[in-house]
């Protein structure tokens, strides 16, 4: 009787252990996954994500929720998903300025991108450009930096925050035109939109996507693209380069990431499942709309783009001498 109860007593606590080992080893996702992005609403890095994560959510069967956690130019959402579990729950969809120029340009950046973030894919670019208010008389470049000297000091640009691919390519312009501008940080693009048109910024270097509707509206006017050469999405817009400027290029990205030590699997899900929502023609449709070149590069592309991105904006963050913050 001893021996068949003992027995009994093993069967049941092999059974519970079975079945409490099957609980933790649960196929990913078994639950909601949210998406932060560290852009208030409406900004372009929002546009895009909420584009993918209809089709992101039902490739995996289960919710992903995009969460906006703006400020800091991008800082306080990636310090919060660079620190959250790595459990693939939790991911960044953001720019490149949180990844590359921050850890250059905050003094106290509680995070590390390249330690504790996990590249998945790089998701589109774009270029930007450079806008005005339409009452400003300047209706080219050339114009814009004989008035900008003309008035040194006195004309404000706006960007979505220190470090931020905008503020950076104004940097890099004011210190090849050699013209005084005063920096404006705001939350994200749809506040710097707001100030230019109620003149409180005189120009602003924009995502297509944000500034064009504006300017097809007559409150802004568009004086140049920031790609080295003339690009298919604004083939009539003269670039920075071609109006004086050589060798002067500022691009904008967006990628999604997660926190480091996310198990490979996962990684290599993700990278799978949205690469294939880029490349579908609906999404790559809708990408073009905005102003946004579709892209979908692997992990280790993407680590490298982070990179070599960031020996290149330190080169011009010491050539303009802007200091951290």
């Amino acid at each position: 009787m001893s021996t068949r109860r003992q027995a009994l007593i093993a069967l049941a606590a092999a059974c519970a252990a079975g079945a409490s080992g099957s609980a933790f080893a649960q196929p990913w996702p078994a639950r909601p996954i949210r998406m932060v992005v560290p852009f208030p609403p409406g900004s372009s890095p929002d546009l895009i994500a909420r584009l993918l994560t209809e089709k992101l959510a039902a490739a995996l069967g289960q919710p992903v929720v995009v969460e906006n956690r703006p400020g800091a130019g991008g800082n306080i959402g990636t310090g919060m998903v660079a620190r959250a579990a790595p459990d693939g729950y939790t991911l960044l969809f953001t720019i490149n300025g949180p990844l590359v120029t921050a850890p250059t340009l905050s003094r106290n950046l509680n995070y590390d991108p390249f330690r504790q973030l996990a590249p998945v894919t790089l998701v589109a670019t774009s270029p930007n450009v450079l806008v005005v208010d339409a009452r400003l008389p300047a209706h080219n470049l050339r114009e814009f930096v004989a008035l900008a000297r003309s008035r040194a000091g006195e004309l404000n640009y706006g960007s979505p925050g220190n470090g931020s691919a905008s503020h950076l390519a104004m940097e890099q312009l004011k210190a090849m035109a050699g013209v005084d501008l005063q920096h404006v940080p705001y939350p994200g693009f749809p506040q710097v939109t707001t100030a230019m048109v109620g003149g409180q910024v005189q120009a602003a270097f924009m995502v297509p996507a944000i500034a064009m509707p504006q300017v097809n509206a007559g409150k802004l006017r568009v004086l140049a693209v920031t790609t080295t050469g003339r690009t298919a999405v604004l083939p009539s817009v003269p670039t920075v380069a071609e109006s004086g400027y050589p060798g002067f290029e500022a691009i904008s990205w967006q990628a999604v990431l997660a926190p480091a030590g996310t198990p490979q699997a996962v990684i290599d899900r993700l990278y799978r499942e949205l690469v294939a929502i880029i490349g579908s023609a609906d999404v790559r449709d809708k990408m073009r709309a905005q102003y946004f070149v579709p892209a979908g590069t692997a992990p280790a592309s993407l680590r490298q783009t982070m990179a070599s991105e960031k020996t290149r904006w330190d080169k011009v963050i010491r050539a303009a001498g802007v200091q951290p913050e």
